[in-house]
């Protein structure tokens, strides 16, 4: 029989296990919560975008949302219909490729964006071409930028870009460019020269926009270096910039003298508001230093965040 010592600690771990349970509840609830409001956000910009710039003007801009634009040029047709059917075989597709979840997400933004559309009018702002093309395309990137940093999409195609970079083995960006090169070639044709300059400037902003939304103004940035005085390179970025870093050991393959000397190349991520910085205290240690910088596109797990010093 049970004494009541153990049925003390039975009921203790019952209890673990249910705060447990609701603490991961909690922080789920809460991060849904602001996924959808990324996604709100999202959606009210990029219909401001589009109702009072791109719209008014006859401007379009490139991948689902440029083609429901063009038809609606084309035949007159609404606006938030075309968004959805245009749209539908890209959340299918979203469902197979990605998951459940974005599909469900992707789902309700496109679905809110359709709803804003038909329901809440934004005034037109400007007939100036150049801030049409320019504010229309910020405000729409952001829109889009917004509700994939909610785990949705307002735009499909990048999900045909990522289905057919895996059957055909090209990149992502490759096929997004092709996509976007038949749609300004038919805004060409359907619509004028000058309208489809000023639709493709109109992308140009938007997909900047959307990166900067992305990635933040803390993109990272690898670096390797290369240094006789790595040590006191090390020392620098773990305690004046408080990086996490990596040395490994590395043996050169090229000397005057015929040898190969061993050495320790570092290794570390940075973002790009300290890559000016990092030179500076780098040139002041050794100004001979050998450094490599390339753009990441994300990063998973290890110390990326700044430690506080």
């Amino acid at each position: 029989m049970p004494n009541s010592k153990t049925k003390g600690y039975r009921l203790l771990g019952h209890a673990g296990a249910y705060l447990k349970r609701s603490r991961k509840l909690r922080v789920g609830f809460k991060g849904f919560l602001r996924d959808m409001l990324f996604i709100l956000v999202g959606i009210f910009s990029a219909a401001f975008g589009l109702e009072s710039f791109l719209l008014p003007n006859k401007f379009i801009d490139g991948g689902a949302t440029g083609i429901s634009l063009l038809a609606t040029e084309i035949f007159a047709l609404p606006l938030p219909i075309l968004i959805l059917v245009v749209n539908v075989p890209f959340l299918i597709m979203g469902y197979k490729v990605i998951g459940k979840t974005f599909a469900v997400k992707a789902t309700i933004a496109i679905l809110g964006l359709a709803l804003v559309l038909s329901t809440v009018h934004f005034p037109e702002i400007t007939q100036d071409k150049l801030l049409v093309a320019v504010f229309g395309g910020f405000f729409l990137g952001a829109g889009i930028g917004l509700s994939i940093r909610g785990g949705g999409v307002l735009d499909g195609t990048e999900v045909l870009a990522i289905f057919l970079s895996r059957k055909l083995g090209t990149t992502i960006g490759d096929i997004i460019i092709l996509i976007n090169i038949v749609i300004f070639l038919a805004a060409a044709y359907f619509l004028s020269i000058e309208t489809a300059l000023y639709s493709m400037l109109t992308y140009l902003s938007a997909s900047k926009t959307l990166d900067f939304v992305v990635d933040g103004i803390e993109e990272y940035t690898g670096v390797t270096i290369i240094s006789g005085k790595s040590e006191e390179i090390r020392v620098m970025i773990s305690e004046k910039l408080g990086r996490g870093l990596t040395v490994y050991r590395a043996k050169g393959g090229f000397s005057k003298e015929g040898t190969q000397n061993d050495y320790d190349v570092i290794y570390t991520v940075i973002t790009r508001l300290e890559i000016r910085r990092l030179n500076i205290e780098i040139s002041k240690i050794d100004a001979k230093a050998f450094v490599v910088m390339n753009s990441i596109n994300d990063t998973r797990g290890g110390m990326i965040k700044k430690r506080h010093l």
